[in-house]
């Protein structure tokens, strides 16, 4: 008996090990996987933050164009189209107004963006257009004279980007008597550079009339009237 019991005791045994399952605790169980998975040779393969990151945004790219592409009539396919359009219509503003510049300018200033000249500059070259019989030139250069003539006697303050007609309603207000011609002046300027008209001797003369008139003129100062000048 003591040998048949003891065959029995050891089936006992047997049967406990194998037959009835091991119940390991839950919380050991879950940090004894994240400690297995923690180990170095399971992330060998693992992109790196920058992978990451980038991953991150293409998913959420993804998103906005998939987000986008519901909302948008036709679906991804009129998305694609409105995208198309978007860039075009970029594109043609981008060539016909050109790249921004620094500092923003009039489509009709006065002055161009080759840098600052002075009155006898503009003088200079005036007389050298007539000289060459280029009346538009000359015109466009004398007008540019005396405007940056009023400048340079502190009765027009410099601004980048005035146009021939806001300089001449400037200076009418410190030279009254000849608002009238300044306004025609500017008139012509614009007439022949924005226009398509051509300047002739007579304009241009009128002009360097003007300018040596105006070189002579005495302002009128804030608080006089007309009448107190002289």
């Amino acid at each position: 008996m003591s040998g048949a019991g003891g065959i029995i005791i050891t089936a006992r045994a047997d049967g406990a090990a194998g037959g009835i399952p091991v119940d390991t605790p839950r919380l050991p169980a879950r940090e004894a996987a994240e400690s297995e998975l923690s180990k170095p040779m399971y992330h060998e393969n693992d992109p790196n933050f920058f992978q990451r990151a980038l991953n991150e945004f293409w998913d959420w790219v993804a998103g906005i164009f998939d987000a986008a592409a519901g909302a948008a009539p036709g679906g991804p396919a009129g998305l694609i189209v409105l995208v198309v359009l978007l860039i075009g219509l970029g594109a043609a503003l981008w060539w016909r107004l050109g790249t921004p510049e620094r500092i923003p300018r009039s489509a009709d200033a006065l002055f161009d963006s080759d840098g600052p000249r002075s009155a006898a500059q503009h003088r200079s070259a005036a007389e050298t257009h007539a000289a060459a019989l280029r009346w538009t030139e000359a015109a466009q250069e004398r007008m540019r004279a005396i405007v940056r003539s009023l400048e340079e006697r502190a009765l027009l303050e410099p601004r980048p980007g005035r146009t021939a007609d806001e300089a001449a309603a400037a200076a009418g207000h410190v030279l009254p008597e000849h608002a009238p011609r300044l306004r025609a002046a500017a008139r012509s300027f614009d007439d022949v550079t924005y226009g398509g008209r051509t300047a002739d001797q007579t304009a241009y003369l009128a002009l360097r009339t003007l300018d040596l008139e105006l070189d002579e003129a005495k302002p009128l100062l804030p608080g006089t009237s007309r009448g107190a000048t002289g």
